[in-house]
């Protein structure tokens, strides 16, 4: 079984709305293109370094149509290779034309259909997509989770766990790594269970002898 990896950028407050351009989402959205100023060459190898062995790419509708009008006409680079060569699945209520070679709409049974894709590829990259990272959120369908998280504080927009969350447990992978510019680069995996709760006020916080419950 292959992993599903979803890649976010982020601000302080969990912004993930349109970092790359004011045209991704403009309706309402005064910040569109937020992440442009903070990147550099720390922030661009850990994005390449993250994207080594991906055979799939799985996206939201809106973050297609994007990616859609922009990769097939880049030729050089290892992103656009990658980006262009590989399999693109997409979640979509409608029936779009999707004219990215190897591009596939998933059905209406999204959970199963994700499901398939983890089960044929082994590295499946979730890139932006925030409607569709809210459902893979709440059913629990990913195994990795890789954020960038940027020093500037928005306060409005689409935020990362903006009603997709349930409770989980995540592990750090690696420690954080941090660029010149104060960008924080977290890797998680999802594990098993959920929260546990205790009580500071008992002497083991209420967690046992064995510092868990």
């Amino acid at each position: 079984m292959g992993l599903i990896h979803i890649e976010l950028f982020a601000t302080l407050d969990l912004v993930g709305q349109s970092p790359g351009g004011p045209d991704e989402d403009p309706a309402g959205f005064p910040f569109g293109g937020w992440q442009a100023p903070l990147l550099n060459e720390v922030t661009g190898a850990q994005i390449g370094a993250a994207y080594e062995g991906t055979d799939a790419l799985l996206l939201g509708r809106r973050t297609y149509d994007i990616f859609a009008a922009y990769w097939p006409h880049q030729k050089e680079g290892e992103i656009a290779e990658l980006f262009n060569r590989v399999p693109k699945y997409v979640a979509s209520r409608g029936t779009p034309d999707l004219p990215w070679a190897g591009s596939t709409r998933l059905g209406p049974d999204l959970a199963g259909a994700v499901r398939a894709i983890r089960d044929r590829h082994e590295h499946v990259k979730v890139v932006g997509s925030l409607n569709l990272v809210q459902t893979l959120l709440r059913e629990r369908l990913f195994d990795r989770l890789d954020l960038w998280v940027h020093p500037i504080v928005l306060g409005v927009g689409k935020k990362v766990f903006d009603g997709g969350a349930v409770p989980a447990n995540l592990t750090l992978l690696e420690p954080p790594a941090a660029d010149p510019r104060g960008t924080v680069y977290l890797r998680y995996g999802l594990a098993e269970g959920t929260p546990a709760t205790g009580d500071m006020s008992a002497p083991d916080r209420g967690l046992g002898h064995d510092g868990a419950r």
